[in-house]
């Protein structure tokens, strides 16, 4: 039987009527057909499709036919649908092409909206009392003169977001005008009408379909168990790259705080140097005292637990106990807000009172998550402190969920009646997704494993070089044979090369003993680190002839090279996570807890999605082709490398 969402990506279907260049794939109707029965059914849906299987087109049609279905039966219920992705890319993908087409071409009316969060818009209000305060508020003039170009594009702008301004303003200035929760006066406020974030926001409330990133539909899913809400409730929620859920849940429905943070925060309020701050313009000398107290407080204490952990501590900065020493950061802290919100009360005039009341609420909030990570609040949960930047003074407090499948379960997939999952990577070995279910939590959905319409067999193959030393028993001797492997297929594609990396180091020394080989051949080096963004790496390397990009975590996924560009994707190492980070090390420990085996459970099938996406970098349309090179002699050394090998595309294997 063919259903309503196969009519329409089917032969003589609206789609092939109008796009002279369609080509029906049977994939995409099976999964089409998939979605749109799950959802009649109010189930969860579990669907690893291919490369080029087209996805979004899978899920966006009986997603609209879903939210649309009242327009012909008005008994039936209202449905919201929530579509989340990982990437930008992806996202533009949906708002600038797809859904566009698609409204176009279907015979139903619905509205679908970019979801943003809150702080990507600006306050109307906020930007008036900042242009007032500015004196008192900025010593630099080029704070003052964005400042200015900010004004000025209100003038301009219909949007009012971050991504609608041409200028990045300083994070100092853009806090001053970013629209906040604590900092919203709602219809008190005399722009409330004009508001950008309530007309974005009323939008969002009458539009079908949603669309947001993973990183705020977590966001959503943690303030949802304290009682409130970024979304509004929604019926359907799909997750396309859903390889990436796990991560992202975990980052987000945990905590974390740096020292930046504070520091930011308290020279806001008030800078001792540059005598400018909120509590300059709204006269309080004790409370400038408290801040400068404050901020010695808070570099001494950030500066003491960071010689705790290096004495005392785990060498991944992991925390397995609370501090052994009384918290008196989160008291001065809650006594420099109850200070703030005193002096709020004696302010008359509302829109400059609630500037205080939100600073108070930030120096509460603040507090409080220091507390709770100073005494290791949360069960079942991992903390641990993170030292970067430059000079080693970024502090970062940290604390997740070690599973996030339970919260999942829970907050998620039983309330919510549909959730949709796919990516081309969620399955080990074949059609085998009980991995991907154990991490989310999961227990009863439906399963759906599709291929690719690409021609593997032709238009790619997989290269294992042998007599490879074992990089786990001879690394030095590895790293060399990788040198030379490398330097080997990057001469035979002439550059046209990704080489992807597990870790900078190795990276970084093959870059090195490469360059005079690259050199010769005038072949150009895009080194992952070397001053250019990932974004900008790759722009170079689709535009150079002869280019060979080195790459570690985010060239695996989420990157599109179609074309000639890119022929040949070398593979140094099987991409197996060192158990060195907290979070990681704690989800193994609680493996063997319960008496498995954290390698087989855990770290191969982790190990095999990666690699799957890296694979997938190669072949990203019908007219790509070209080979894709494991230097890595456990693919066939050992047992599990089978696991490896049956997990991606059916193609040739060149022995060599």
């Amino acid at each position: 039987m063919t259903t309503n969402s196969q009519a329409i990506l089917g032969d003589n279907g609206p789609l092939s009527r109008r796009w002279e260049r369609y080509e029906v794939r049977s994939e995409q109707l099976d999964m089409a057909a998939a979605v749109e029965q799950t959802i009649a059914e109010k189930k969860h849906l579990l669907v690893e499709a291919g490369t080029g299987v087209g996805k979004s087109f899978a899920y966006l049609v009986p997603a609209i036919l879903a939210a649309t279905a009242r327009q012909h039966d008005e008994s039936l219920p209202k449905i919201k649908v929530v579509i989340s992705t990982h990437t930008i890319n992806l996202q533009e993908q949906l708002l600038r092409k797809d859904i566009p087409f698609l409204n176009s071409l279907l015979p139903v009316e619905f509205t679908a909206v970019l979801v943003k969060g809150r702080r990507n818009y600006l306050s109307r209000r906020r930007l008036s009392g900042a242009l007032e305060r500015q004196m008192s508020l900025f010593s630099a003039s080029e704070q003052q003169e964005q400042l200015q170009s900010i004004a000025r594009w209100t003038k301009d702008t219909s949007e009012g977001s971050l991504s609608d301004l041409s200028l990045r303003p300083l994070p100092a200035v853009w806090d001053e005008v970013a629209s906040e929760t604590g900092n919203c006066m709602g219809k008190k406020c005399p722009t409330f009408e004009s508001c950008f974030y309530f007309r974005a926001r009323r939008r969002m409330w009458n539009a079908d379909i949603l669309i947001v990133n993973h990183a705020l539909f977590f966001s959503d899913l943690a303030i949802r168990r304290e009682g409130a809400s970024l979304l509004p409730d929604y019926d359907i929620a799909i997750f396309d790259e859903a390889h990436t859920l796990e991560a992202v849940a975990a980052d987000h429905l945990g905590l974390s705080i740096t020292n930046g943070q504070i520091e930011f925060m308290l020279n806001k309020l008030f800078n001792e140097r540059t005598q400018k701050g909120l509590l300059v313009h709204f006269p309080l000398p004790a409370g400038q005292q408290a801040v400068t107290r404050l901020q010695y407080l808070a570099r001494e204490t950030f500066a003491r637990l960071r010689e705790w952990q290096d004495e005392a501590g785990s060498k991944n900065g992991r925390i397995k106990a609370a501090v052994p020493w009384p918290n008196g950061l989160t008291p001065a802290l809650h006594e420099l807000a109850g200070m703030v919100s005193q002096a709020a009360h004696r302010i008359q005039k509302e829109e400059q009172k609630i500037e205080l009341t939100s600073a108070a609420e930030r120096c509460q909030i603040l507090g409080n998550t220091i507390d709770e990570w100073w005494h290791q609040r949360r069960d079942d949960s991992v903390y641990w402190m993170e030292v970067s930047g430059r000079r080693q003074q970024r502090i970062q407090l940290k604390c997740s969920p070690i599973e996030v499948g339970p919260i999942l379960r829970e907050e998620l997939f039983q309330k919510v009646p549909t959730v949709i999952m796919t990516s081309a990577t969620l399955a080990i070995g074949g059609d085998n997704f009980n991995f991907t279910k154990q991490r989310l939590g999961l227990t009863a959905c439906n399963e759906l494993k599709l291929g690719s319409p690409f021609d593997y067999q032709h238009q790619a193959k997989i290269i294992l070089p042998e007599g490879m030393p074992d990089p786990g028993d001879e690394p030095a001797a590895y790293e060399s044979a990788v040198v030379d492997k490398i330097e080997k297929y990057v001469g035979q594609s002439q550059g046209r090369a990704f080489v992807l990396f597990t870790n900078y180091k190795m990276m970084t020394n093959c870059a090195a003993r490469l360059t005079p080989y690259l050199a010769e051949e005038n072949i150009a080096l895009l080194c992952q680190g070397d001053n250019l963004s990932p974004a900008d790496m790759l722009k170079q390397f689709v535009k150079e002839p002869r280019a060979v990009l080195f790459g570690v975590d985010s060239f695996w996924q989420g990157v599109d090279v179609p074309g000639d560009a890119l022929q040949n994707v070398i593979i140094a190492k099987l991409p197996f996570s060192v158990p060195d980070h907290p979070l990681l090390e704690a989800r193994l420990e609680a493996i063997r807890r319960r008496n498995g085996n954290p390698f087989y459970e855990y770290q191969i099938p982790e190990a095999v999605i990666k690699l799957k996406q890296g694979f997938g970098r190669l072949i990203r349309s019908q007219s790509d082709t070209g080979q894709v090179v494991i230097l890595d002699p456990r693919v066939r050394t050992k047992p599990y490398g089978r696991v490896f090998m049956a997990s991606l595309p059916d193609c040739p294997v060149v022995y060599e």
